[in-house]
């Protein structure tokens, strides 16, 4: 009896050293679950798909190389709606779908939401374009779990400075519009507080605030009509820019040589024909212009593979995107090089912190108070190009550490103090 209990546990014990032995190679062997938060309809739906479309093309890349630290990646992908039924989408890839990171956002309402739920969840999250802002104020000054965009005003402040840069003592009187929500009102004010720190005297004579989502612009822009602006500065960013322009064009607004500062254009930078959306306008791109002659290698093949494909061009969103997904893999296989093991999820966190990478549109890196700083891209349109929309004749280039306010500072307070290259 002594003899067969020995030999049990024996047997037993080497069952038990080979199963711990094989975990770490199992574990190895298994995908990477990332799961993606994003909306596929709507007015922000061409928006969620391009980004999508940036992550997929991110995976393909990285699952043919190899995968992340040797384990291919897998995407299980959700809607991003409202912020009750996106927030029980994160709780379900994170319960049930055991993924290992959360990835996407398109909506700062969303995000705004979602941040608090993921940090008490202790799930790893890298928003695309998910901020935890409410209004310019910082909600989650030390977050350990979620990772944000730039700040939503780096686009808004980029025009302004190039509204300043190419067009000081050209315009005196301006107008805005602007979706009427905390996005759309704090880059108005900034556009002021900013004319106001380069010294450029305006008046603003018309501001209207149209609910996102309206589709019927005619009393908007009957209004800027009747105010007779040297310049108007719109941020509008969703399906009802094409209509702002449509509408904005058949009303004649544009042929008195009013000038233009829309500096969100670009996600939906191909529905703006040159039929009604005129030169000269000061346009943003942000983090990837898709027609950039001396973007890299692999931006361009990033982008023929996208028209060859979608017969579209990529807005920014793909940047964001594929953006995610780099942080993400930089921060793995920095953790796992470091621990010279696979690593755990504060293992990861900790690397991502400060981590560098080039995204599609150009450099970047989180910052270790896990907000994005990434290259953007705006400029004065032209129609002197071979498509049926706009392109950028001059195109300014800066890193978002001049857009946005420095880790715990107030963002007026940065304006006012600020030393910001023109």
């Amino acid at each position: 009896m002594n003899l067969k209990r020995r030999q049990l546990l024996q047997a037993l014990g080497a069952a038990a050293a080979a199963s711990y032995a094989g975990a770490p190679a199992f574990a190895q062997n298994t995908p990477l679950r990332v799961g993606i938060i994003a909306p596929k309809a709507g007015i922000a739906g061409t928006i969620g798909e391009c980004g999508l479309r940036g992550t997929e093309y991110a995976v393909a890349r990285i699952n043919a190389a190899g995968g992340i630290a040797g384990r291919k990646v897998e995407l299980i992908v959700e809607e991003e709606t409202n912020p009750k039924d996106s927030i029980e989408r994160l709780r379900k890839l994170v319960l049930q779908d055991k993924v290992d990171c959360v990835q996407g956002i398109v909506s700062s309402g969303v995000s705004l939401a979602m941040g608090a739920v993921a940090e008490e969840m202790k799930a790893l999250t890298i928003f695309w374009d998910g901020t935890t802002q409410d209004g310019v104020k910082e909600t989650m000054v030390n977050p350990r779990y979620v990772f944000k965009s730039t700040d939503n005003e780096c686009e808004a402040v980029m025009g302004s400075l190039l509204a300043v840069k190419h067009w000081k003592g050209k315009f005196k009187t301006v107008a805005g519009i602007n979706p009427d929500y905390s996005y759309g009102r704090n880059n108005f004010a900034a556009f002021q507080a900013l004319l106001k720190k380069f010294g450029v005297e305006h008046t603003v004579v018309a501001d209207q605030w149209p609910k996102v989502g309206t589709t019927d612009l005619t009393s908007h822009v009957a209004a800027l009509k009747a105010a007779k602006p040297d310049l108007v500065f719109s941020s509008l960013l969703f399906a009802d820019l094409p209509i702002f322009m449509r509408t904005a064009h058949g009303a004649g607004l544009m042929d008195g040589g009013t000038k233009f500062v829309f500096p969100a254009a670009g996600f939906q930078h191909t529905a703006l024909k040159k039929s009604f959306t005129p030169e000269g306008m000061i346009f943003g791109h942000n983090t990837l212009y898709f027609d950039y002659d001396k973007g890299t290698p692999q931006q361009k093949e990033f982008v023929k593979q996208y028209y060859d494909k979608y017969k579209d061009y990529p807005n920014w969103e793909a940047d964001r995107a594929y953006f995610a997904m780099e942080v993400y893999k930089a921060g793995v296989e920095a953790a796992y090089k470091a621990k010279n093991a696979w690593p755990g999820k504060e293992d990861v966190i900790n690397a991502i912190e400060g981590v560098k990478v080039q995204s599609l549109g150009g450099p970047g890196h989180m910052r270790k108070d896990h907000i994005a700083e990434q290259t953007f891209y705006q400029g004065i349109t032209t129609h002197k190009n071979n498509y049926d929309f706009p392109t950028l004749g001059t195109v300014d280039i800066m890193y978002s550490d001049q857009l946005q306010k420095p880790t715990g500072m107030d963002f007026w307070q940065w304006i006012e103090t600020a030393t910001i290259k023109l």
